[in-house]
């Protein structure tokens, strides 16, 4: 271990004395992490003699008997090797190994290949493998794809002993047929059976699963076909101007472009859609070996909140108790609460918190309940006796859910007594005052509650720690909000824990799965993908909508369809809640960069052709080869952004006085390479407790530390001028400027190179609340809608940020489209207000139909519908939810988008900050009562006003149809179908305004009927719009002439 000593208060002294001498130089398997050993004659073992991809023996023994029996880099099959087992296949062939004597081994042990081997430190591997521990060395596997080939595998999920027993048994009744099995001693069984295990364990942690051809094939035909009808479309629209009505004509072909613009941002991220499967059992045979020590990485939960009386701090309890509960090592646990609000009431519920986890916890991992949240598992409507074997398990339950019960009744208390603030403050139990009394002008606290000695639960077991932070505050000083709080957490948690991995959640989305870190680590302590990940993103769930799901609350098409459509890209976008970070890609650092096979040579070409095409870059690659030699293979060079950054190789970190004066014999070049302390402090502020934890890749604190320092330190990272004159939210961290810091976070990691992945469990890992009445939803979406604005009109815009970067186009594309949304409100707006104006002045935007033109319009009509249909077919999306995202689309679209873009404009142009209000009105004690409270705000006109447009636009062409008669009525039936379209569309609005399902019209709802009635009737009367006649009028006599 690493052990802190500090010199002065400006360079941090880390010293690193537990890796001694010099690396090995054999190579590493890249399937298992292990060392590949030699053969008979003394050469390295080669698996694959078509492309040398480095595989040991026991994987290659392996893999030719339980897996595909091919190369995972190539897909060649592999070869039968000298006293390897005969298999399926290897008879066509042609072997000219004659070793009829090993092609049936009679008793041999394996202990010699499964041995686990020394690390070491290769520049065989495409990057330097990361360690995760030196002792987990030989279970490694291979990620579940390899330089895009997937890898096969049968999908296992957690076994029972019974199940597990009869897998072994049938593996070894294979192992008899071939020749292969022992059953002269029974002592050998057991050896077998760990073997087995032990090769288990070295499969893949996951697997890639490409949606099926028969269902992605037609998906993307239709989509190609789709676009060319398109484009005819666009081309009979331009070219076919509908004169009598230019204008309307006009402003409708461009709202249709931008229209057709917009589906291609959005459809063209999904053309490639995967979904991706854990395997948790692989997991702990792996890093959970019984008797040996765990190995599972450690990791740090964050839950931010401001005001506990806007969040209530019962569901910040629960999100809390049920984090602590989670099934994971608990010395490897670590909860922080962000109190962006500096409130007594926080404070004060956290200590009840921290209590009642002493009894919670324990019920929890005893009983395996599921979801571990005290308010969500006594309210769930099901059979909690379900698997349930335990006799004392009802008892326990009726004792903690009364238990539970006093805990609501302690924090109800303190939240009735925080409703009023004394005069002189809040004061604390042991009678000095409250810190934050003044929430914008108070100094920075940290409570840690739990994880210290005798903190311990009813049953005398460990806890997790749990820690209350609140950073510092100050007039003049700017603190950004909640991306400001998130770094603030990511510097507490370095001094005080430093996990390798960060879990962030909302106060109100609580831990549903508590296997959900085991679910993220089997992507992120993989040997190969853990490398480049950035971060894991799961799927957002809620609890509370209704079954309808009037406003698409729930974000299927989004969660469902977006984002594993982008995970087959370069990976999903972050979405502020339920991810996994990798911390040091929080650091601004780039991922490794794999060194890429070299190219096969023939012997077609003469000799010095190659020299000529190759010799350059061979010798320039054996320079740079020689310039890692002279850094002793200790740094790596980070890019970033135009500079150069390094980043500490797994294995020693050294004094930065001492890196600086070891490198004074070498080159300037050579020094620009290395960062000094000035830029450390310039780059991550002044704490050298704080930069010696940047260079720890796998986490942990420095020996020899006391808690007392650390807490000091931490309370100065928290401090309001800690960042200045830093790169923190510029480059490090979540990135400032926007109030979607989520969106801004994982687009610089990706344009840095990083990946992500989606992970969708079967069972939700975490659900939260969302609001669910109609202006709640508004302003929720109004301020995603706002932060996109603001990215547009920053330097980070997609649209021109990171050009020549590590950021695939597809990505780009889907970063785009979540930034220029907003602007769809215009050309929307407008085109739901033609049809109101084509009805009421009988002029339509399309001009007489010839048969062609019929043909492009029913093709696009149908390529729209099948797109749709073939979507639903391989996301498994129902339709229901399809039609609510798109309702919602066009409800949103023309409130809360079209009212973001003027803010932003204003905001960032003008330096005009608008607010909208919402007032509120009783809501009903029923089930989803909050579903039915009407609460009026601005973004409710422009919708309101479209729907009594379109409906007084139908009235009139209704009733003016009927007074010019027949003949009128065909025109007419396009117009109604465009007006209908709308008011379809915005039905779920106009349900919200009406109040509960199934009721009488409210008297708004009347008087709008009654409105539109009289002025279609006067419309129709007074004909304003038609021309003036000039002349005599002429009337028919009567007279038959």
């Amino acid at each position: 271990m690493a052990g802190l000593v500090t010199g002065s208060q400006h360079y941090p002294h880390v010293v690193d004395e537990s890796h001694r001498g010099p690396p090995l130089s054999s190579k590493i398997c890249r399937v298992c992490g292990d060392e590949i050993g030699l053969k008979e004659d003394g050469k390295v073992f080669l698996a694959c003699l078509a492309c040398n991809f480095p595989v040991c023996r026991p994987c290659y023994e392996y893999e030719r008997s339980e897996g595909n029996k091919c190369c995972p880099q190539c897909n060649t099959r592999y070869k039968r090797h000298k006293g390897s087992p005969r298999v399926i296949g290897d008879d066509e062939e042609a072997d000219d190994a004659d070793d009829f004597e090993d092609e049936f081994p009679i008793k041999h042990n394996k202990n010699d290949e499964f041995q686990a081997k020394q690390p070491n430190h290769s520049e065989n591997d495409g990057y330097n493998d990361q360690n995760w521990h030196k002792n987990v060395q030989s279970s490694f596997s291979v990620a579940g794809s390899v330089n895009g080939k997937d890898m096969e595998g049968e999908k296992e999920g957690g076994y029972g002993s019974v199940e597990w027993k009869e897998r072994i048994d049938k593996w070894k009744v294979r192992q008899e047929k071939r020749g292969l099995g022992n059953k002269e001693d029974g002592s050998n069984n057991d050896q077998e059976e760990d073997d087995y295990l032990l090769a288990e364990a070295r499969q893949p942690l996951w697997r890639k699963l490409p949606i099926s051809s028969s269902k992605i094939s037609p998906y993307r035909i239709v989509i190609v076909l789709r676009l060319v009808i398109l484009a005819f479309f666009f081309r009979f629209r331009i070219l076919t101007p509908a004169y009598d009505a230019f204008p309307l004509w006009l402003i409708s072909v461009i709202c249709e472009i931008w229209f057709g613009f917009s589906w291609i941002l959005d459809q063209f991220p999904k053309w490639a859609p995967i979904n991706r499967e854990t395997y948790l059992d692989r997991l702990s045979m792996r890093f959970e070996r019984e008797g040996e020590p765990n190995l599972l990485s450690p990791v740090d939960f964050f839950v931010s909140t401001v005001d506990p009386l806007k969040e209530p701090p019962i569901i910040t309890a629960n999100t809390v108790l049920s984090i602590l509960a989670v099934d994971y090592p608990v010395e490897k646990v670590s909860c922080y609460v962000s109190d962006d609000g500096a409130s007594m009431l926080l404070f004060d519920t956290l200590a009840e918190t921290a209590e009642f986890a002493r009894r919670w916890v324990p019920f929890c991992k005893k009983f395996s309940i599921e979801p571990r949240a005290p308010e969500f598992y006594f309210s769930q409507k099901m059979d909690y006796l379900k698997d349930k074997v335990l006799p004392s398990f009802v008892k326990e339950r009726r004792a903690m859910k009364r238990e539970y019960e006093e805990f609501k009744v302690r924090i109800n208390a303190l939240v009735a007594k925080a409703q009023k603030k004394p005069e002189e403050g809040w004061v604390m139990q042991d009678g000095t005052p409250w810190p934050g009394n003044l929430t914008r002008d108070h100094p920075g606290m940290i409570q840690v509650y739990l994880g210290s000695e005798g903190a311990l639960d009813v049953e005398g077991k460990e806890l997790p720690r749990l820690v209350y932070v609140s950073r510092e505050k100050r007039p003049g000083y700017q603190h950004h909000k909640k991306a400001g709080a998130m770094n603030a957490l990511v510097r507490v948690s370095a001094v005080l824990t430093n996990a390798p991995f960060i879990l962030n959640l909302d106060c109100d989305h609580y831990v549903n799965n508590s296997k959900a870190v085991r679910e993220a680590m089997c992507f992120l302590m993989d040997p190969q993908l853990g490398k480049k990940l950035c971060y894991v993103q799961f799927p957002q769930r809620f609890d509370g909508i209704d079954r309808h799901d009037r406003y698409a609350n729930r974000n299927i098409v989004f969660f469902d369809i977006n984002m594993r459509g982008l995970d087959g890209i370069q990976g999903p976008v972050y979405v502020g809640t339920g991810c996994v970070f990798n911390r040091q890609a929080l650091y601004g650092y780039e991922p490794p960069v794999s060194e890429k096979r070299p190219k096969m040579t023939c012997d077609c070409w003469p000799s010095w052709c190659c020299c000529c095409c190759c010799g350059g870059s061979r010798k320039s690659k054996s320079k740079r080869k020689g310039e890692r030699g002279l850094l002793g293979g200790l740094f790596k060079k980070k890019k970033m952004m135009g500079k150069s950054y390094v980043r500490k190789a797994p294995g020693p970190v050294f004094d930065l006085e001492e890196i600086e004066e070891g490198f004074e014999g070498y080159d300037e070049l050579e020094k620009s390479s290395l960062m000094s302390q000035k830029n450390f402090e310039k780059r991550f502020g002044q704490s050298p407790v704080f930069i010696a934890s940047t260079l720890k890749e796998d986490g942990g604190l420095p020996e020899g530390t006391n808690s007392t320092s650390l807490v000091k330190e931490a309370i100065h990272v928290i401090s309001c001028g800690y960042e200045d004159k830093t790169e923190w939210g510029k480059e490090i961290g979540w990135i400032y400027g926007s109030v979607t810091e989520d969106i801004l976070t994982g687009f610089k990691m990706h344009c840095r190179g990083w990946k992500s992945v989606y992970c969708m469990p079967h069972r939700p890992a975490f659900k939260g609340s969302a609001p669910i009445n109609l202006s709640d939803r508004l302003h929720q979406v109004l301020r995603w809608a706002l932060g996109s604005v603001e990215i547009f009109l920053s330097r980070h815009c997609p649209l021109w940020y990171a050009y020549g970067g590590k950021l695939k186009w597809l990505e780009r594309l889907a970063y785009i489209n979540t930034i220029v949304y907003p602007f769809t409100s215009i050309p929307l707006l407008a085109y739901c207000t033609i049809p109101a104006v084509c009805l009421l002045t009988g002029k339509f935007i399309i001009p007489t139909l010839t048969n062609l033109a019929s043909v492009w319009f029913m093709a696009l009509f149908i390529s729209i519908i099948a797109t749709a249909v073939l979507e639903l077919r391989w996301s498994e999306v129902s339709i229901e939810d399809l039609w609510r995202n798109e309702q919602f689309w066009v409800i949103g679209g023309v409130s809360a988008h079209l009212f973001a873009v003027f803010q932003g404009l204003l905001k960032v142009l003008g330096g005009v900050d608008t607010n909208f209000t919402v007032t509120a009105k009783a809501a009903e004690d029923t089930e989803f009562g909050e579903l039915y409270l009407f609460k009026w705000t601005t973004l409710l006109i422009p919708p309101t006003t479209l729907i009594i447009l379109n409906m007084v636009g139908v009235v009139a062409g209704i009733s003016d149809a009927i007074n010019n008669g027949y003949g009128s009525w065909g025109p007419l039936f396009g117009k109604l179908f465009f007006a209908f379209w709308v008011i379809v569309h915005l039905y779920p609005f106009l349900k919200g305004l009406m109040g509960k399902q199934n009721r009488t019209p409210t008297i708004v709802v009347l008087w709008s009927v009654l409105l539109a009635s009289i002025f279609s009737l006067v419309w129709v009367r007074i004909d304003p719009f038609l021309p003036k006649q000039t002349g005599p009028v002429l009337k028919q006599c009567g007279v038959d002439c």
